[in-house]
């Protein structure tokens, strides 16, 4: 009786402690497509208990050990692990310092140019992309849409030249849903061209803030570490007023991470003297660089600084351009 006892209660421990598999076992071999299914959540419920009891002893241990416990282990990411750049830029480097103060950016940072925008779309925009051109008219200041109605882009730089336009956006549609943007920098260029994506328009975000003002944002260029992320960075940044109006709070941010970039547009709200939330306003999208063309656009002639390659031998996850 006693060694029957004795065998019941480690059965009963065994199927507390989950089920017990052989080394070699793989849930593959199995079937029957719902017994498969409920045997891989077990197994994933078995490794996260594993994962869990020697997370539970690596902190008792550390406990105990007090002041004299190994320093914690940081974790493996994307962004600590990236491949070095050699173009990430210094900001004391004068050769950097001399090719900025020469670009075709430096007249509108040495204010002898005010912003002036043309967003235009391709031909027949649907409604959702005319509603994101407005949209994006009233986050940047001194921005006109401007409907295309078939006119080719090489017609309409020189009309834009000729009426002190600064920049010309370009928003492309793919099944009535924007999925490109091109931006030329008037009147010697560069052209960058951006695939668009995760667009949410102002009806479709939750908790979203009152409509924009008329005020012109602060900007904020965020991550862009290599040379050509300062000029990427420079081309955004030389679409609004060199002067933000504070009074309005509103910030427009320019994120670049793993080379996309998140654009958000946040007002900020002071609460009391320490605490300050914020308010997103909307539109939101994500911006994903596609190629960087010298001068103006131009598809058949044009000299282009750096392409996206899909199929690089040397490309891999820790290897970012921006």
């Amino acid at each position: 009786m006693d060694s029957n006892e004795a065998e019941g209660e480690e059965t009963e421990k065994k199927s507390e402690s989950g089920p017990c598999f052989p080394p070699t076992f793989s849930v593959s071999e199995i079937k029957n497509k719902q017994r498969r299914h409920s045997m891989f959540l077990k197994l994933k419920e078995e490794k996260r208990k594993q994962k869990l009891e020697l997370k539970k002893k690596k902190k008792k241990e550390r406990k105990a050990l007090g002041d004299k416990a190994p320093p914690k282990e940081v974790p493996k990411t994307i962004e600590n692990q990236r491949i070095y750049d050699e173009t990430t830029v210094n900001p004391e480097d004068e050769e950097v310092a001399f090719d900025e103060g020469t670009d075709e950016f430096s007249a509108y940072f040495n204010r002898l140019t005010n912003p002036k925008v043309l967003i235009t779309t391709s031909d027949r925009p649907r409604g959702r992309t005319v509603r994101f051109c407005e949209q994006l008219a009233t986050v940047i200041p001194h921005a006109h849409v401007y409907y295309r109605r078939g006119l080719a882009l090489k017609r309409v730089i020189p009309q834009c030249v000729s009426r002190g336009f600064t920049y010309l956006m370009v928003i492309n549609e793919d099944r009535k849903v924007p999925n490109g943007l091109v931006l030329c920098h008037l009147p010697d260029g560069p052209t960058a061209h951006f695939k668009v994506s995760n667009v949410r328009l102002r009806k479709e975000m939750k908790r979203r803030g009152k409509d924009p003002t008329e005020h012109v944002p602060e900007v904020i260029l965020n991550n862009f570490t290599t040379r050509l992320g300062h000029s990427i960075g420079r081309m955004f940044a030389a679409l609004f007023p060199h002067d933000p109006q504070f009074v309005g709070r509103q910030v427009a941010t320019f994120h670049n991470q793993r080379d996309f970039i998140f654009f958000r547009f946040h007002r900020y709200i002071f609460k009391n003297e320490k605490k300050v939330g914020i308010q997103e306003l909307g539109p939101r999208f994500t911006l994903k660089l596609r190629s960087l063309q010298k001068g103006t656009f131009d598809s058949k002639f044009g000299e282009y600084e750096w392409v996206h390659k899909r199929h690089e031998m040397d490309s891999s996850r820790r290897k970012f351009h921006l």
